[in-house]
């Protein structure tokens, strides 16, 4: 277990120092130090193989000499139990105390083999001409130093230490306001800039995306399933054996496995966020829209929460009404919010500043993520291959938030 007291330096060693043996027991379930669970009877009340013998060797060569006497001297016939169908187990829907899964759930690709070949090669979120005319005004402009003290300060607000894990709660109001592009935003801008491990959890099981936007391959444990199996005194090792490795020392939970129908119960939900709080520096949460339950839990445990919102007028209106809402509620819950207005066309014929400063005037902050063509072809999100205003945007994005989670614990 992580030293609370310096519980950084306790993980970075355990990923360094257990990589080997983490690739060598695979993802199985781990107990405490990274031991395998012991493996269950297949039927209840079937004993083990080779199990062992009880009792003193008088009493074993006793029950030797009965079960020989037995063989000679048969009794009458015994009905015997005729074996049951073995039923197909359910996975568990929802946390129960003392419950683990009764079976390790298949690999599931994010992306069918079938439709792998529809997507086309992944186009740079910015023209040839518009890099070219960047790269010309930077070798002639004289604000060279100021960009560069400008990048410093915000990578210094970024790489700061926590006492505590800070958990960042993405949501939308509704669906198609890109929030799972701006929780793998957030999260890979902290997984490139922080020393300590960083997670996303996916809280959103209706067929979310945030697997699809990270690169993930293949999914198997969900954040319900974690419910069932996460106990107080499991390492860092033993955790992640159950996550998605991502590149940068990032870690992935999702919601489900792209099945319709699956649900995430929010008491399920706590369990695992308080659990693995100690674990990683920064965690981003994937949310479900507003107003469903799971959502408002995470909303309300976080240290800072991000409402996406696509830059058209229906999406401006309906976030002004949920800001209106929220600043009936404590202080610190407006207070450590952030809009992101996120263009989904190129020229949205909007007055972006002025609906920016109808939105601040709620208390809430407000940032604007620029059209990206790499972004609107959906698909896994490449950093190199984003517009140089689209990294900007999303380094002072994860910046601002960062420091509200660290103002408001």
């Amino acid at each position: 277990m992580p030293n609370e007291d310096n519980w950084q330096g306790d993980v970075l060693r355990a990923m360094r120092g257990g990589g080997a043996q983490e690739g060598a027991q695979g993802t199985g379930a781990q107990g405490q130090g990274g031991q395998p669970y012991a493996a269950p009877a297949p039927h209840p009340g079937v004993p083990a193989q080779n199990a062992p013998a009880y009792g003193t060797p008088q009493q074993q060569a006793a029950y030797q000499e009965q079960q020989q006497q037995a063989a000679q001297y048969p009794g009458p016939p015994v009905a015997q139990p005729q074996p049951q169908p073995q039923q197909a187990q359910q996975p568990q829907s929802a946390y129960t105390p003392g419950a683990r899964p009764h079976r390790t759930p298949d690999s599931r690709p994010v992306v069918d083999k079938s439709l792998a070949s529809v997507g086309r090669k992944a186009r740079r979120g910015e023209p040839f001409a518009a890099r070219a005319a960047r790269a010309l005004r930077v070798s002639v402009s004289s604000s060279a130093a100021r960009e560069v003290a400008r990048t410093t300060a915000t990578a210094e607000m970024l790489q700061q230490p926590v006492t505590t894990g800070r958990q960042i709660a993405v949501t939308s109001i509704r669906g198609g306001a890109g929030k799972s592009t701006v929780a793998a935003l957030l999260g890979t801008t902290y997984a490139h800039y922080r020393q300590d491990p960083v997670l996303f959890v996916e809280a959103d099981p209706a067929l979310g995306s945030l697997p699809l936007r990270l690169g993930a391959e293949t999914l198997r444990w969900t954040t319900g399933d974690l419910a069932g199996i996460i106990e107080p005194q499991m390492s860092l090792l033993d955790i992640t054996g159950y996550l998605v490795q991502l590149p940068g020392n990032a870690w992935l939970l999702p919601g489900s496995q792209g099945q319709i129908g699956a649900m995430l119960d929010s008491r399920a939900y706590e369990r695992v966020m308080v659990s693995l709080r100690r674990y990683f520096g920064v965690t981003v949460v994937d949310c479900e829209t507003l107003p469903a339950e799971v959502a408002r839990v995470a909303l309300s445990a976080a240290q800072a929460r991000v409402l996406a919102a696509p830059a058209t007028l229906e999406g401006i209106t309906s976030t002004y009404a949920v800001l209106q809402w929220m600043q009936s509620l404590p202080r610190q819950v407006i207070a450590g919010t952030v809009v992101v207005l996120s263009e989904l066309v190129p020229h949205p014929g909007l007055d972006l500043d002025e609906a920016a400063e109808k939105l601040r005037s709620t208390g809430a902050g407000v940032q604007v993520l620029p059209y990206d063509r790499h972004l609107a072809a959906g698909g896994a999100i490449r950093t190199e291959l984003l517009a140089h205003a689209t990294r900007e945007a999303a380094t002072r994005l994860a910046a601002d938030v960062f420091r509200l989670s660290q103002q408001h614990h």
